[in-house]
């Protein structure tokens, strides 16, 4: 039933500045945006990684009400091929620890942040996506 991320999406009340942070993080503009055509951008969406995941970033205002400011819950882990080299990139950009780095075992390493938007950011050292991409 499920077979993969689609879309990833994140909250801003920045929009812009979400939309340059990422920019200058993943090293590519977004693709895609809404509305556009002169208004106001209210969504971003980059196609990023190995197999173009697709990462939305969403103006804040269009949440609905019940969405939690606060960070927690679900956190997606995106494959990295040195999870410290990450988190140190990640904290020069403003990002705050939330997971540490941790040895998970069998050569799985995670951690996550939290972006200057709120965000959970997850990321992580994965055998098994390398043994994957290698198929």
């Amino acid at each position: 039933m499920l077979r993969g991320p689609a879309t990833i999406n994140f909250w801003a009340d920045d929009l812009e500045a979400a939309r340059k942070w990422y920019t200058d993080l993943l090293g590519v503009e977004p693709y895609f945006e809404r509305p556009g055509n002169g208004l106001p951008a209210g969504y971003y969406e980059f196609r990023i990684g190995d197999h173009q995941a697709e990462l939305g970033l969403i103006d804040r205002s269009y949440a609905p009400p019940e969405l939690p400011r606060e960070p927690g819950g679900v956190v997606m882990h995106w494959h990295v091929d040195d999870v410290q080299a990450a988190l140190d990139r990640l904290s020069s950009m403003g990002a705050t620890p939330y997971l540490p780095l941790t040895e998970r075992g069998a050569g799985f390493v995670t951690a996550a942040v939290i972006d200057p938007f709120g965000n959970v950011l997850g990321i992580m050292y994965n055998p098994h996506y390398l043994e994957m991409l290698g198929r």
